[in-house]
């Protein structure tokens, strides 16, 4: 099986699998027979992503992307939208942000950084309501803890019980938003 491996000071071995193939992360020392058994431990996870993956290829062939004018306007009518939600939001969590930003991503749906500039992607528009809440409750977490902490997830289910269900639906739909972006953009 082809993959691509990076090495780094991590202690442990990680795995993806995207459009673009398989990536091993292994801890420096690892020596190549390690990395070889890692993989070949996760080959019937590794076979049902590449499976899951074509699948979902399939599914967003027949979504129409929205034109660059559309995805102009759904980023101008996102701004407002995430503005309230945050500000609504950061009491309750009992945090403040210096500002909110709204893109277009294929890869993020949220970003807190650690002067708290929110930034948010557009297609969570596109989401029910509670997904979008979500993600502004998950960034503004983030405010108080900068990683996936035990403390940070101690803190998101308190303001958002409800978290794994959100979660899940954005594994379930993502793609398919995803797939509305113009494809130059």
């Amino acid at each position: 099986m082809e993959y691509t491996l990076i090495r780094s000071s991590r202690k442990t071995f990680g795995i993806s699998v995207t459009e673009d193939g398989v990536v091993v992360r292994a801890p420096a020392w690892a020596r190549p027979r390690d990395v070889d058994s890692f993989l070949m431990s996760k080959y019937d996870w590794i076979i049902r992503a590449r499976e899951h993956i074509e699948e979902r290829k399939r599914t967003v062939e027949g979504i129409t992307p929205m034109t660059p004018e559309e995805l102009a306007e759904l980023i101008a009518r996102a701004k407002p939208v995430f503005s309230r939600r945050a500000a609504h939001f950061a009491p309750i969590v009992g945090v403040d942000y210096r500002s909110v930003t709204v893109r277009a991503q294929r890869t993020r749906w949220g970003s807190c950084s650690a002067k708290g500039a929110l930034s948010f992607n557009c297609l969570l528009m596109l989401a029910p309501p509670e997904v979008l809440d979500s993600v502004v409750l998950h960034e503004l977490c983030h405010r108080k803890a900068l990683d996936h902490s035990e403390k940070f997830y101690r803190e998101f289910t308190r303001v958002c019980p409800d978290y794994k269900a959100h979660r899940q639906w954005l594994k379930e739909n993502g793609l398919d938003l995803i797939a509305r972006l113009p494809r130059n953009g």
